[in-house]
């Protein structure tokens, strides 16, 4: 795609900013979002029943390790933060920890490679990292929220868990002074209870919605040296330098991203279990 001015390169960010969607508005439905999350979903479910029916107990292969590697780094943590007794906790925080990372990584792929590919097919088009799409995350997000009270109530009964919300996290000795702070106890535990997914979705999100606009920026670069052959020695290489600089900071971001989720929700899941 040729660039011949500003206004092309605000047309080429808007096109590499919408989705392939069915729908308008807040029922609009992310085709490509959905999409890849199926896919990736699929990947991640193929490499680890394909890892678990090869694994030996002799000298493993190098997948193997790798899989082996993040299960018990995973594991690890899990026990360390996870306060309650869940056969459930540590396989959530595994496939969280994976799902968001792969999501993640569909960053680091070219970014005209796939949009290109889908418009040569008659897609208009493409958005290739589910994690830039704020419905995906929100929806990972509410979940987790669900989770949270399911857990609640599982070990600590719905009394017991109705309870908490007048109760904590001022915590007072008497019947009149626990009447008199269960209004402020109740609004700031609905207030906790919500700001969780909000936060968790906007934070990853947020991310890498910035880090797929960089992508795209960087890519204009190359826009803006094909106006001028004399410019193309220039921006080329300033191009492939800041890719190459973003991309190697990227890998730590989408990580960091992914395992901040993942502690997240096991945390909240944790802080759900125990009694106050």
């Amino acid at each position: 795609m040729a660039a011949e001015g500003p206004h092309d390169m605000t047309g080429y960010i808007k096109h590499h900013l919408e989705h392939l969607s069915s729908g308008e508005g807040f029922y609009a439905l992310h085709l490509d979002s959905i999409f890849f999350k199926l896919l990736l979903s699929l990947v991640f479910i193929l490499i680890f029943i394909g890892v678990a029916r090869r694994a030996t107990a002799g000298v493993p292969g190098k997948l193997q390790c790798f899989v082996e590697m993040v299960v018990e780094f995973v594991d690890g943590l899990v026990k360390e933060t996870f306060h309650g007794r869940s056969t459930f906790i540590a396989p959530l925080a595994i496939t969280i920890f994976c799902l968001v990372f792969m999501m993640n990584f569909m960053d680091m792929l070219p970014v005209d490679l796939l949009p290109a590919a889908a418009h040569h097919v008659g897609i208009g088009h493409l958005r290739i990292v589910p994690t830039a799409d704020l419905s995906t995350t929100l929806g990972m997000s509410i979940c987790v929220f669900f989770l949270i009270q399911y857990y609640g109530i599982k070990h600590k009964g719905l009394v017991g868990f109705l309870t908490e919300f007048v109760t904590a996290p001022f915590h007072a000795e008497g019947m009149v002074m626990k009447i008199l702070l269960a209004p402020a106890n109740l609004l700031l535990r609905l207030i906790e209870e919500a700001v969780r997914p909000v936060s968790l979705s906007l934070r990853l999100f947020g991310n890498m919605y910035a880090g797929e606009l960089i992508f795209i920026l960087i890519a204009c670069m190359t826009l803006g040296a094909s106006t001028s052959s004399g410019m193309t020695y220039v921006m080329a290489p300033l191009q492939f330098i800041s890719g190459f600089v973003w991309t190697a900071f990227h890998v730590l971001v989408i990580t960091l991203q992914a395992f901040i989720f993942m502690m997240l929700t096991v945390v909240y899941l944790s802080m759900a279990a125990e009694h106050h």
